[in-house]
């Protein structure tokens, strides 16, 4: 079922130097979505609007009544003609929620494989808040790629979840960066084969650039992990 509606916008928070983290107060207005989902966005009265995925659990919604979207910027600051104002007070129109790439409520894998790059880290945030808050019996990993250390987001809470021994994570940047000190390059085989140690029992979620995702879902079904357990999402917002 999906929702229109108007909501202000609580606080824009750089996450990344390329992307912001807009908070939606949803005040008491309902808003129920499942984790992976998107919305579709815009100014409120203009008839551009964009699809973002939600980068916040329903459980972190339903706390902080707030949606969370991570905002792709350009050099100069702007998402885009969509979102000509972007800031604290600005009415948002959404519509919503859309798309299949959700976490299933009850997952038979043993193992969960998050694989994202870019902003594409959004949905898979909320995917695995809501897995951990679950307390799925799973061994739940994160891949993520970015261009430079500054360009990871969430960083802080992935980083507690993995000293928590709660998921295992690995990061890689593809641009030269001094200040980089772990794996390097696209995510690619190796990375592949250094997380998953039994194929036929890991359900993927893949989102990112478009040639992340087809050399990623390429990787993984060649490897053994069956074609339907590898989901995928693709927004033109991703990068």
């Amino acid at each position: 079922m999906t929702s229109n509606i108007t909501i202000p916008i609580a606080a824009v928070i750089p996450a990344t130097p390329r992307a912001l983290l807009v908070q939606l107060n949803l005040e008491k207005k309902s808003f129920p979505f499942n984790p992976g989902q998107a919305i579709v966005i815009g100014q409120h009265g203009l008839d551009l609007k964009r699809p973002y995925s939600i980068a916040c659990s329903p459980e972190q919604a339903a706390s902080s009544r707030m949606l969370e979207v991570l905002v792709a910027v350009e050099d100069n600051g702007s998402p885009g003609t969509h979102l000509p104002a972007l800031e604290k007070g600005q009415l948002i129109d959404i519509e919503g929620p859309i798309g299949s790439f959700v976490l299933p409520k009850l997952p038979i894998e043993e193992n969960l494989l998050f694989i994202g790059g870019g902003t594409g880290i959004a949905p898979l945030r909320s995917m695995l808040d809501h897995a951990l808050r679950m307390k799925l019996k799973k061994t739940i990993t994160l891949v993520y790629s970015a261009r430079r250390t500054e360009d990871f987001a969430f960083m802080e809470e992935f980083d507690h979840y993995a000293r928590t021994g709660q998921i295992k994570l690995h990061q890689t940047v593809t641009r030269d960066d001094l200040a980089w000190q772990g794996a390097r390059g696209r995510i690619s085989l190796l990375n592949f084969k250094a997380v998953i140690e039994n194929p036929a029992e890991t359900l993927c979620f893949v989102c990112g650039p478009t040639a992340m995702v087809d050399q990623a879902t390429s990787t993984l079904n060649a490897l053994g992990v069956p074609r339907e357990a590898i989901r995928m999402e693709q927004w033109s917002n991703k990068s």
